[in-house]
């Protein structure tokens, strides 16, 4: 069992930065890591991912060129740099772990997640 707790959410004004972080309970150095983010009344939606050890990373469209996701696998940890934030970047980010395995981008393929953090970001 993985359990992931994640830190970092904040308000922000548009154009700024945050830094996202997401620790688990054991070792996910093989685990693909992903963040989700959830609007009010909107799905979850798939913002970025990293697989492998050394950290393949894919991104939503709307989020490419801003955001970076990386991990630490010595801290079991891993991060999402979000830079020039914009108003609709605001949602509660979650993070989410999947064994090793077919690389997924919908949240129901992700069996393990945290309990969210709420990111603001006003205009």
């Amino acid at each position: 069992q993985v359990q992931l707790v994640e830190y970092g959410g904040g308000l922000v004004q548009a154009g700024g930065s945050l830094r996202l972080s997401c620790t688990a309970s054991g070792r996910i150095s093989t685990y693909a890591m992903a963040w989700f983010r959830q609007a009010p009344g909107k799905e979850r939606d798939f913002v970025a991912a990293c697989t492998g050890m050394i950290c393949s990373a894919f991104y939503a469209h709307s989020v490419e060129g801003r955001f970076t996701i990386s991990r630490d696998n010595n801290k079991n940890t891993v991060y999402l740099q979000m830079n020039s934030l914009k108003a609709e970047d605001t949602a509660v980010y979650y993070c989410a772990a999947d064994p090793p395995g077919p690389f997924h981008t919908t949240a129901r393929d992700y069996p393990y997640w945290g309990q969210g953090t709420q990111v603001t970001v006003s205009s």
